[in-house]
């Protein structure tokens, strides 16, 4: 589905000329086959859509460092057209959860693992990430977890 909604949409943005649509695409589509290419080493025949979307919430988190070094070194222009792209790579991602969503999400995953300390905070992660790949920052809800779990 993701892959067939990357394609679709490279096609029409090329065939509306729009460059920066096209570039942004074809940068997550890289980013795809690399991603398929590790998984062929694992066994595995392509990388599934969690691994994808943990891919893009990456290259999100890229361009929004790069947009504020742009901005912080007077490029505008250049911190402009990184934002341009995370909306675009934002379209292909699930609805993001809000941060009182994420922290009601995590005490639920706590209580269901049976976490009581920070030591358990690899088991909360894990079921994190195989539930909510791509709807939040992982960073953010490693904090809230720690806080939760101290």
């Amino acid at each position: 589905m993701l892959r067939d909604d990357l394609q679709n949409t490279l096609k029409n943005a090329m065939k509306e000329k729009n460059m920066l649509v096209v570039g942004a695409v074809r940068m997550i589509i890289a980013g795809l086959k690399e991603k398929d290419v590790e998984a062929r080493g694992k066994g595995k025949e392509k990388a599934d859509d969690t691994e994808l979307l943990a891919m893009m919430q990456t290259m999100i988190k890229q361009r929004t460092e790069s947009a504020k070094i742009y901005l912080e070194v007077n490029r505008p222009e250049l911190a402009e057209k990184e934002q341009a792209e995370i909306k675009i790579i934002e379209v292909f991602l699930p609805k993001q959860l809000t941060d009182d969503e994420v922290k009601s999400v995590i005490e639920k995953i706590i209580a269901s693992v049976g976490a009581t300390s920070i030591k358990d905070m690899g088991k909360v992660m894990a079921s994190l990430k195989a539930d909510y790949a791509g709807q939040l920052d992982f960073g953010k809800a490693s904090s809230v977890i720690k806080s939760l779990l101290s």
